[in-house]
């Protein structure tokens, strides 16, 4: 068996690699302090974070997504407790951001911890 060994791949086409046409790595991640001024901590594929207001904010993507059918997995936490997370379904997302909500069991919060991963591909 070989060792391949790269500090950086990507397919002929500039995009995500892939085998047998499965894209194997998060098209973009994020996790940010979604409290005070919202600041990212640490991303890849994600140019900047919007408060919207309250547990309301918009993730901006670096490079625009291939389609909007991309899947997102979401976590949040407040001093150690967990939050509702979820995608805000007033705004649908686009190729260029999606807007997600943090709440506790009846009102929107803000949160300490705001992470996001999204599968998909790049335009």
């Amino acid at each position: 068996m070989s060792t391949v060994k790269a500090n950086d791949l990507t397919n002929v086409t500039g995009g995500i690699p892939t085998v047998k046409s499965q894209q194997l790595i998060p098209t973009a991640w994020v996790n940010f302090n979604g409290t005070g001024t919202v600041a990212i901590r640490d991303s890849e594929g994600v140019s900047s974070i919007t408060d919207n207001s309250t547990g309301n904010y918009m993730v901006n993507f670096s490079t625009n997504l291939a389609n909007s059918n991309y899947a997102i997995t979401l976590g949040s936490m407040q001093g150690g407790a967990g939050r509702g997370i979820g995608i805000d379904t007033t705004t649908v997302p686009s190729v260029s951001r999606f807007r997600v909500f943090t709440t506790t069991s009846s009102a929107a919060v803000d949160s300490t911890y705001v992470m996001a991963i999204v599968m998909g591909g790049q335009a």
